[in-house]
């Protein structure tokens, strides 16, 4: 590797600290480096400006500034690996104490690639426009303004599944098991599989739980009439960040993504390993 990217989220690395401290080590080393500081409030999808010629990117935030940057490189291949400055850090591998280290197994191509695979999401407008975006975690359909419940109906591959009444939908991959998903009870999945999960929030049914999906089935997700003959408005959510309102006659269809985000791994530990770390350090 010749050109590194540091990806800073300037909420998590306070005066840049931390981005300071890796490229005088990597310029030291002769490497380039390049950084870029990030809102980690940022609620649109921004152009990219990420280097074409980029080898790496390191991360410096939590899971939420991982998930951005997973974005920002879809179209790249940039391969990721995250220094952990949040509180769990699923998706980070390195911690600040062990930062000089880490980087000379970097610069010294020490390391294996890990694919993850990403969703895409379409939402079909009652009007005929599409609004797109892509996702490493999830793709979440929630109520929006009063809390209403939201009645919406599944459709896997063209097939009516079921109808829910719920205060949303969670579509994720096994990256996103650690997320949202963990939260309303579905299951953790080891990262590296490949398959689509539906989880409910908070559904209004005893016998309505998690349903897993092939990764290469389709999934559409229609907005009815409430009960009462009445318009709902709810959103989509992409990964936390993009976020799009959808009403009565909407449709958001998700797939699989032709797209994956490619993480760096130092540590050859097994998902179960790094599971008990984060469990016994959350409680």
């Amino acid at each position: 590797m010749k050109h590194f990217l540091v990806y800073a989220n300037r909420y998590k690395d306070k005066e840049l600290l931390t981005a300071r401290r890796i490229c005088d080590f990597l310029k030291l080393k002769g490497q380039r480096v390049t950084v870029k500081s990030v809102d980690s409030e940022e609620k649109e999808e921004i152009p990219s400006d990420i280097p074409r010629d980029t080898d790496c990117m390191i991360v410096l935030g939590g899971d939420g500034t991982v998930l951005q940057a997973a974005r920002e490189t879809k179209m790249l291949h940039v391969p990721i690996i995250g220094v952990n400055l949040g509180t769990l850090g699923y998706m980070t591998e390195i911690e600040p104490a062990n930062l000089e280290e880490s980087l000379e197994r970097l610069i010294a191509g020490d390391y294996l690639r890990e694919s993850r695979m990403m969703l895409n999401g379409r939402v079909q407008f009652g009007d005929g426009s599409v609004r797109e975006g892509w996702a490493l975690n999830d793709i979440v359909i929630s109520r929006s303004g009063s809390l209403q419940i939201i009645k919406f109906n599944i459709f896997v591959n063209g097939q009516f599944l079921n109808d829910y009444h719920a205060d949303g939908m969670i579509v994720t991959t096994p990256t996103g098991s650690t997320g949202y998903n963990l939260s309303a009870g579905g299951p953790l999945v080891e990262p590296g599989a490949e398959l689509i999960m539906l989880t409910p929030i908070c559904p209004h049914s005893l016998n309505q739980r998690t349903i897993i999906l092939a990764p290469e089935d389709i999934v559409e997700i229609e907005i009815p009439e409430c009960r009462e003959g009445k318009e709902q408005t709810v959103e989509v959510n992409f990964d936390g960040k993009l976020v799009v309102q959808v009403r009565t006659g909407d449709r958001i269809r998700v797939v699989r993504s032709e797209k994956v985000t490619e993480f760096i791994k130092l540590n050859q530990v097994s998902f179960l390993e790094v599971l008990h770390k984060k469990m016994r350090t959350s409680s």
